[in-house]
């Protein structure tokens, strides 16, 4: 085979080893950024305005029957705002670019998984919110969502936490702790830790959507 031949063979197959390559790429890339664990910017999205910088988080409504779960949420979308790093979150409204408000529509609790004798052996939990991003100065609504949820499961038995599940990791527990609290203890520990969690994805979801104009 001539130079000329080989060099032509070789490049071909660069070429063809590219194609197979580039969907994986895109693939994995994909995976690392819904998984979060990745590209910082995959949650700053082009429709925020360029010039806005700050942003004032309202408390939101609450029209559910479940006191203080605003406050609770408010806080958890302070800090999802905070941790991407593309607003600052102010205290005053006056000194704020944008204006996030909005309500909590529902939050419910209702029986997963049940034993033998039909008793629960976990809870699910639901909540959902509707909310407006504004631009203070100009008063124009730059993103609305009329309502999106976010749901989550608590194993509120002992005998039925994964002790080795993401969920239980992140909490400041131990498979052998579990075994020495009381099923009330443990009830209320994996509530907390479950309804947390939901509410910390619902506000990640939340500030992706609006930072993306979804």
């Amino acid at each position: 085979m001539s130079r000329a031949m080989r060099i032509l063979s070789n490049r071909i197959h660069e070429s063809l080893s590219l194609a197979r390559v580039a969907p994986l790429m895109v693939a994995a890339l994909s995976v690392l950024v819904a998984d979060g664990c990745a590209l910082h910017f995959a949650d700053n999205g082009s429709a925020l305005p360029d010039s806005a910088k700050t942003i004032y988080v309202e408390r939101f409504e609450n029209v559910t029957y479940v006191q203080g779960i605003n406050d609770q949420f408010m806080r958890f979308m302070k800090d999802a705002i905070s941790s991407r790093g593309r607003l600052a979150v102010v205290d005053d409204p006056q000194q704020a670019d944008l204006v996030l408000s909005g309500r909590i529509l529902y939050a419910g609790t209702a029986p997963g998984s049940l034993n033998g004798v039909s008793e629960p052996l976990s809870y699910g939990n639901t909540l959902m919110v509707a909310a407006t991003l504004t631009d203070r100065k100009t008063r124009k609504v730059i993103w609305r969502t009329n309502g999106m949820s976010a749901s989550g499961q608590a194993y509120v038995v002992a005998q039925a936490i994964v002790p080795t599940t993401p969920q239980f990791l992140n909490q400041n527990l131990r498979g052998q702790q579990l075994l020495q609290m009381s099923d009330m203890q443990v009830a209320a520990t994996q509530e907390t830790a479950a309804k947390d969690q939901m509410m910390r994805s619902m506000a990640s979801e939340l500030y992706a959507d609006m930072a993306w104009g979804l």
